[in-house]
């Protein structure tokens, strides 16, 4: 069986969702390729060799992006069985199968996908597959599998050089190659607007500690000195996490790494916290998604304005950057709670930690979203629009999207222009103030803290 695995976009990552499944594969026989278009050319002679071909889809833009080179493979090899696989798969099959998709898989794939390849072999793929006007025809179900697995080491072979993806910099300019692995998947928790909601419904899986530490092991050979931890809550399994970030430090004690964490967990198991420290957390990201608490509770966020507040001055207290990211822009946001986002960041010398992106983010309703609950939502939420792959919604105040609009140019004019944290957040501290028709009062000194003086990722997208 030969198979080819390709990755459009895992936010500036080696994509685990190629190194992990092709483990899996490998151990079962299979020739497997892998491909990550976000760094290397399209191979043509790999397309044309493949059995399987199978598409990560982890998020927005990849699925998006993915979709866009189905029809060249398809041109190039119309006989391979096509699968799509990762979070953004069984919430888009529908428009994944319409487009040729033969499978699709969600939730823990590295199990169905070697299940796939066998059973591929065993019809005889070549035999069996008839092809019409529209391609290839075959069909599978959908499957979503939340079974517990025994992971296997990711096989890493094969993808461009740590050094050719997202890097760490440095108070100080220096930069530090960056890897990236998961200790967990899934989320024990169920916010409205997670696109890890509808797949593993409050299910999370542990990864086990000793395939953790071997896919560190052989990053850090490879040249990283920071890992990110992937995981869509580092906090899901606290004692399981404070392990692996104790082990690490203590085989690495060089190595910086980051994780992801709620503000609910923060707050919990704030004993925790100088462990992370210790152990060499660069930073915390977390998803505030906003300081509104009409907005919080919608999105059953699980915390609070207060607590997010509590949060940043404790991890200020005992040295552990915090580095929040935001949906500004939903149906509930007004003009007053924008340019109000904007001065507690400011309050709380939060600008130069926040990519200037995360100001700009608009509410994503992606199929099956829990946010379709609300009868508020489904007023204003069009139909799905598979292209896109959202309900499309407007704000009832037509300046909301104006500004919302106008933010994401700044963004992209200021990226395109070296990404100053400190300039890019008083031109958008401007254009909301006078949207608002408020008092521009230029922001106060925390906002112009310099965007070296925080450790970040060099590339800052998050969906």
């Amino acid at each position: 069986m030969n198979v080819l695995l390709i990755s459009t976009y895992e936010l500036g990552r080696q994509p685990f969702g190629l190194a992990s499944p092709a483990a899996w594969l490998r151990s079962a026989g299979a020739e497997v390729r892998s491909l990550d278009v976000s760094r290397e050319a399209f191979r043509e002679d790999w397309v044309r060799a493949a059995e399987l071909i199978a598409f990560y889809v982890p998020m927005h833009t990849a699925t998006r992006l993915a979709v866009m080179l189905l029809e060249p493979v398809r041109k190039l090899n119309p006989r391979a069985h096509i699968c799509f696989y990762g979070l953004y798969a069984p919430m888009n099959q529908e428009y994944l199968r319409g487009l040729g998709a033969a499978s699709v898989i969600g939730g823990e794939f590295e199990g169905p996908l070697v299940a796939l390849a066998k059973r591929i072999k065993r019809e005889d793929f070549n035999a069996e597959i008839t092809e019409s006007a529209e391609g290839t025809e075959r069909s599978d179900p959908a499957p979503i599998s939340l079974s517990r697995q025994e992971f296997l080491v990711p096989e890493r072979a094969g993808l461009p050089p740590l050094e050719q993806y997202a890097h760490l910099r440095m108070p100080g300019g220096a930069h530090r190659i960056a890897g990236y692995t998961e200790a967990s998947r899934g989320c024990k928790h169920l916010c409205r607007h997670c696109p890890i909601v509808p797949v593993y419904r409050g299910v999370f899986r542990v990864v086990g500690e000793e395939v953790v530490l071997a896919d560190v092991r052989q990053q850090v050979a490879a040249g990283a000195r920071h890992i990110t931890f992937g995981d869509p809550d580092f906090f899901n399994g606290p004692r399981h996490a404070i392990r692996i970030v104790e082990a690490l430090h203590r085989e690495f004690p060089a190595v910086s790494y980051d994780v992801t964490i709620k503000i609910e967990h923060l707050l919990r198991h704030e004993d925790l916290l100088p462990a992370l420290r210790d152990t060499g957390c660069a930073f915390v990201v977390t998803a505030a998604e906003s300081v509104d608490d009409r907005v919080l509770e919608r999105l059953a966020k699980g915390h609070t304005r207060a607590d997010f507040l509590a949060v940043v001055r404790r991890c200020r207290e005992i040295g552990l950057h915090l580095q929040p990211t935001f949906v500004p822009f939903t149906p509930w946001t007004t003009l007053g709670g924008y340019c109000d986002l904007l001065r507690v960041l400011d309050a709380e010398g939060l600008a130069a930690s926040v990519p200037a992106i995360q100001l700009a983010i608009r509410l994503l309703i992606p199929a099956g979203s829990l946010l379709l609950e609300l009868e508020e939502v489904r007023q204003i939420a069009g139909p799905f629009d598979p292209a896109a792959l959202v309900h499309p919604w407007k704000h009832s105040d037509p300046r909301v999207d104006a500004l919302a609009g106008e933010v994401q140019s700044i963004v992209e004019r200021g990226e395109k222009m070296g990404g100053d944290r400190a300039k890019l957040f008083r031109e958008i501290w401007n254009a909301a103030h006078v949207a608002a028709r408020l008092d521009a009062l230029a922001p106060v000194e925390p906002a112009l803290v310099a965007r070296a003086a925080v450790p970040y990722l060099t590339e800052p997208w998050y969906c």
